[in-house]
């Protein structure tokens, strides 16, 4: 196909229709999203198919199908086809994946929204078969959007090198970038036709169509008209009879049209549609001219129809990097919803440091790692994560997926988080304990995490979760009875660890659920140890549960072997759920039945029998040495507890302290700025009132004869004095300090303290025997000595004989500290002069 003026050339294009075989070979694709490896042996897939069902893989991948933004992405994570790496190095790959969309997600979500499933239309153009316009239009818009995902991911800028692991995905992919335009430049996709431009001949013979088509109207109007003015139909009527155009009249007028063609009667045989004889030539072209456009349409489909089939093997190449992009996020915002982090792998070299601070090597160190199959309390709303994309705009139910409800206080965390620690060198890891208490959910989250981390998931666990890479993990987890196969449970349990054996390598992680159960105590412990042995000489990790006593002893004669115990709680005779490293655990299985209503002679009779079995009480011994250090583990826990609620309320104190102090200055400035400017208040008042009282005094002593001087003497000072009285409050009484060694401060007083600057505290609590105080300055709670403390004294003396110095001061504060007279006494001096020395006094 070439372009040539702008039109797509077909003269010379025959249609093409693949009826033999595809013009190349589909081959298997070379991205497959099976989470099994082709290369694997049968026994291997089976027997890895079985332990992905054993550790509910399928419901866990479902998780992820919210987060997907493709039908093909949906489809993959509800069949539980996500990839799984088959190396470490595809596995860190994918990881690195989950990265890049993190932070991609930073800067907001991809839009995958153009992107269809467009699968089956490939397929359907390279088996020859004809695509129609829309099937045309979805493979263009599917370009179209993959494109535009590209350019999303490369127009990052500075954070390119943070995207790289996504933009490797679609680098060698092509987006086909002159199919998209030629299907563009063919078919208008909005109103789902072809245009005239898609070929010179369309557009010609449309163009011949539509000045025909103009000229048949317009003969069949005039003589429609004609008939109804000659009264051969009630109105003019111009259709189409067997894809001609025609006219209708009645049947008692057709001799109107004289050389008519009766086309079709109607069916009560009134109306007859006839063609006129001038319109034959003109429907005549139109049927071959609509043949001709159908033949060129046709042509052109066939031509893009084959354009596309050419394209399809790297049409499907580039699909299947929009997948790997779009599992990426999902898995993004996967780890985003759960708060999960991210894994590394640890080796032959690896390290740590332990809580005691000794150095010691650790090849698994996850902490605080839930089941994701349970955690559910601490995720995320989903309408956080989300974008606008046409799947996750979908209804999800996330109650199913999501537990909403908030825990009380004094209802446990549930699941319970829990640590796994091995050393480097163990290779079986043997963990007893009660029933119930939670050996297999361990275990099965465990061999979950290995699978997360080999898929690129981030695991729900706190810091940074460290684990060896597995190439295998193998379980046996369940009963495995089968009538079909005539097989017990101990048998269908001893066949399939024998498969087990036969598949794990060096590095595979074998889990095995009560080993050696269901058979005679003895031979079942002998069969066990001899499993174990070697599994410690085949595998990487082996970890079993067990209620056989003797295999904790493998420990003592092997550093190979390692023990691990559930914790249960004697006096609640509940589990915790905890792992105890290094501790062996007991069954507790007297104590259990105890709590269900077993009789208690059957109890009692129990308890002897196991005296009896256990020389010399050791059982007994060694659950008490467990039971103390338990409780000496508790003890110790609480005291940590006690001790950082302590720092965190000095701390709180700490800080509001460095507060106060560091809001003291400006404090004491705006209380000066505001005392000062009461005072000046105060003094305005007293200056008015006082003048008014002069002026009354010097009116009525210019009215008065001598005798009455006296008397209006006493009056004005009378006056004066209660005005002055009445400006001098309590609280500028001057304070005096008493007898410190006999001064006791009582609860609730009032205080001055000499080291806050002689600032005014509040006791809050009574003198101790050691003689120090507890004060509270504003926020400030501060324990002083009793000899830094002073009372605030009341002076009793009149207000009268104090009211000069008190003046003094309150002027003092507002004109500067110069020397203030006031006149309290006018003996030889005239009246009328005392008031005026008193007035310029304070003034």
């Amino acid at each position: 196909m070439e372009l040539s003026n702008h039109f797509i050339s077909i003269k010379k294009s025959p249609i093409l229709f693949f009826t033999t075989k595809p013009p190349f070979s589909t081959k298997a694709l070379t991205k497959p999203f099976d989470s099994h490896s082709p290369k694997l042996t049968s026994p291997a897939h089976s027997l890895q198919l079985e332990t992905l069902k054993i550790l509910e893989w399928s419901s866990l991948c479902n998780q992820l199908t919210p987060f997907t933004s493709t039908s093909m992405g949906q489809s993959i994570t509800r069949n539980a086809k996500i990839p799984i790496g088959k190396s470490k190095e595809e596995s860190q790959k994918l990881l690195d994946q989950t990265a890049a969309a993190l932070a991609v997600m930073e800067s907001g979500p991809l839009d995958f929204s153009g992107i269809e499933d467009i699968t089956r239309i490939l397929d359907s153009a390279v088996s020859g078969t004809l695509l129609t316009v829309g099937e045309l239009c979805a493979v263009r818009r599917t370009l179209r959007a993959a494109r535009a995902v590209l350019e999303r991911l490369k127009d990052s800028g500075d954070c390119s090198e943070r995207y790289a692991p996504l933009l490797e995905i679609l680098q060698n992919c092509s987006f086909q970038i002159e199919l998209e335009k030629k299907v563009g430049f063919c078919i208008d996709c909005n109103l789902s036709k072809i245009l005239d431009r898609a070929s010179e001949d369309l557009e010609i013979i449309r163009s011949e169509r539509k000045r025909n088509m103009e000229n048949l109207d317009r003969l069949l109007k005039g003589i429609s008209a004609r008939i109804f003015q000659a009264g051969g139909i009630d109105k003019p009527l111009v259709t189409k009879r067997r894809s001609r155009l025609c006219v209708g009249v009645r049947a008692s007028h057709r001799y109107l049209i004289p050389d008519g063609v009766v086309l079709n009667v109607s069916s009560s045989g009134v109306t007859y549609f006839m063609e006129p004889g001038e319109a034959v030539e003109l429907n005549n072209l139109e049927v071959m001219l609509s043949d001709s456009e159908k033949a060129e349409e046709i042509a052109i489909l066939s031509l893009l129809t084959s354009e596309i089939a050419e394209s399809a093997r790297d049409i499907k190449y580039m699909l299947d990097g929009i997948i790997e992009v779009d599992l990426s996020f999902a898995r993004a915002a996967y780890a985003y919803w759960m708060n999960g982090v991210r894994p590394i792998w640890t080796s032959e070299g690896c390290g740590g440091i332990s809580s005691s601070g000794g150095d010691y090597l650790l090849s698994i160190d996850i902490e605080g790692i839930r089941h994701p199959l349970l955690n559910g309390t601490s995720r995320k709303r989903l309408s956080n994560i989300l974008g606008s994309n046409s799947l996750n705009s979908m209804e999800v139910d996330e109650d199913s997926m999501l537990d909403t409800g908030k825990p009380s206080k004094n209802v446990s965390e549930f699941p319970v988080p829990i640590n796994i620690k091995v050393e480097c060198g163990t290779r079986v890891v043997v963990i007893s304990g009660p029933n119930t208490g939670g050996k297999t959910a361990s275990m099965k989250t465990l061999g979950v995490a290995s699978l997360m981390s080999k898929a690129g998931l981030y695991l729900p666990a706190k810091n940074t979760p460290k684990l060896p890479w597995f190439d295998f993990v193998l379980a046996d987890i369940g009963d495995h009875q089968s009538l079909e196969q005539n097989l017990s449970t101990f048998s269908g349990h001893i066949s399939r660890i024998c498969k087990i054996l036969e598949v794990a390598s060096n590095e595979s992680l074998v889990l095995v659920d009560e080993i050696c159960s269901g058979t005679d105590p003895s031979e079942g412990v002998a069969l066990s140890t001899s499993i174990l042995h070697y599994l410690r000489d085949h595998v990487n990790l082996a970890v079993v549960t067990t209620h056989y006593a003797d295999l904790s002893l493998l420990k003592d004669k092997d550093s190979r072997f390692e023990n691990a115990a559930m914790e249960f709680s004697l006096e609640t005779l509940q589990p915790t759920y905890q792992i105890l490293w290094g501790c062996t655990g007991d069954s507790n299985a007297l104590s259990i039945a105890k709590s269900i209503g077993f009789d208690s002679n059957i109890i009692e009779r129990a308890r002897k029998w196991v005296e009896k079995l256990v020389p010399e009480k050791q059982q007994e011994r060694s659950g008490m040495l467990y039971q103390s250090l338990l409780e000496e583990r508790n003890r110790l826990e609480a005291q940590a507890r006690k001790g950082a609620s302590l720092h965190t309320e000095i701390m709180e104190l700490y800080h509001e302290i460095q507060a106060e102090s560091e809001d003291l200055d400006g404090r004491v400035k705006a209380l000066m700025a505001k005392e000062t400017q009461l005072v000046q208040l105060e003094l305005k008042a007293a200056n008015s009132q006082i003048e008014t009282v002069v002026q009354n005094v010097e009116t009525q002593l210019r009215k008065a004869s001598p005798d009455q001087f006296n008397s209006l003497i006493k009056k004005s000072e009378s006056a004066i004095a209660s005005i002055v009285e009445a400006h001098c409050s309590s609280d500028s009484l001057p304070a005096s300090e008493t007898d410190t060694s006999s001064y006791t401060p009582q609860l609730g007083e009032q205080v001055l303290v000499k080291r806050l600057g002689n600032k005014l505290a509040t006791v809050v609590e009574a003198p101790r025997d050691d003689e120090t105080v507890l004060v509270q300055y504003g926020k400030i709670r501060v324990r002083m000595k009793k000899s830094d403390i002073r009372a605030i004294k009341s002076d009793k003396k009149s207000k009268a004989t104090i009211l000069v110095p008190s003046l003094k001061r309150q002027v003092c504060m507002v004109h500067g500290p110069e020397e203030v007279s006031l006149v309290s006494d006018t003996a030889g001096i005239p009246v009328y002069l005392c008031f005026y020395i008193f007035w310029d006094s304070l003034s």
